[in-house]
């Protein structure tokens, strides 16, 4: 059954926003994770990714798809929030506030071209960044880097581009560590936003196929994806003719 709840769309231990970034304090702390097929395939066999999005104050719904599963089930429907539509929203919040944003992720040189291009387009945000190494898990003395440039700052807003699920998991098991109002996981964005890539033409994503014009940029992550996208479909149709419930896929539970 899923509840509508101050903004959200709750369901199965996921807190979905509804339709507007706006339903989310600035007062507080709170992480918005990303759901889409494919981070939701990646939960199912990943505990720590499973945690990150069900323990996330807020999930944007990046891939349209997942939406279907309330639309589907309980007749509502949730708007598409992408990493960019993120990013922008908050980008232009701070602007209005004089407020501080902490960019995470990437290369110096990615960073510097986004603290440039903010500079001309978003003039009243201040800006911070740090640009983590490139490994496949960080130690605690990287943790601890990342913390301390994080905390020096006190970012109203703190932007995660590590690409999933390093990045979910990253901000749901570091949110006691750092001083921050909202944290957001925008993935490509940093890439798009330096003009390092182009991101596909607004008629894709106005279709909820953006994804399809990536394959052709980007065909190595299709190939690791597809499988955790197909999860994702296979557990809907279980879901929607009764077989099994989304909420009995989960490692923890399936391990029982």
């Amino acid at each position: 059954m899923t509840e509508e709840r101050n903004g959200c769309l709750v369901f199965d231990g996921y807190t979905l926003i509804k339709d507007s970034l706006d339903c989310v304090p600035m007062d507080g702390k709170y992480v918005i994770n990303t759901i889409s097929p494919n981070s939701y395939g990646i939960s199912v066999y990943d505990q720590e990714m499973n945690d990150a999005l069900k323990g996330a104050d807020y999930l944007d719904l990046d891939g349209v798809y997942f939406g279907w599963l309330p639309w589907f089930r309980d007749g509502k429907k949730a708007k598409r929030i992408t990493g960019w539509d993120c990013f922008m929203y908050y980008a232009n919040k701070l602007n209005e506030s004089s407020g501080k944003i902490f960019l995470l992720g990437s290369t110096e040189e990615t960073l510097r071209l986004m603290k440039e291009h903010m500079a001309k387009d978003f003039p009243n945000v201040k800006v911070d960044t740090y640009s983590p190494p490139y490994k496949p898990a960080f130690s605690e003395e990287d943790n601890q880097k990342m913390h301390e440039a994080i905390n020096s700052f006190e970012p109203d807003v703190l932007v995660i581009g590590m690409t999933a699920p390093k990045q979910e998991k990253w901000a749901y098991q570091n949110k006691p560590y750092c001083n921050f109002h909202v944290s957001i996981a925008v993935g490509n964005v940093f890439d798009w936003y330096a003009g390092n890539t182009k991101r596909p033409n607004i008629f894709w994503q106005k279709i909820g196929m953006e994804w399809l014009v990536r394959i052709f940029y980007r065909p190595e992550i299709f190939r690791r994806n597809i499988g955790n996208q197909m999860r994702f479909f296979r557990h809907l149709a279980l879901d929607l003719l009764h077989i099994r419930k989304f909420s009995k896929n989960t490692p923890a539970l399936r391990m029982r």
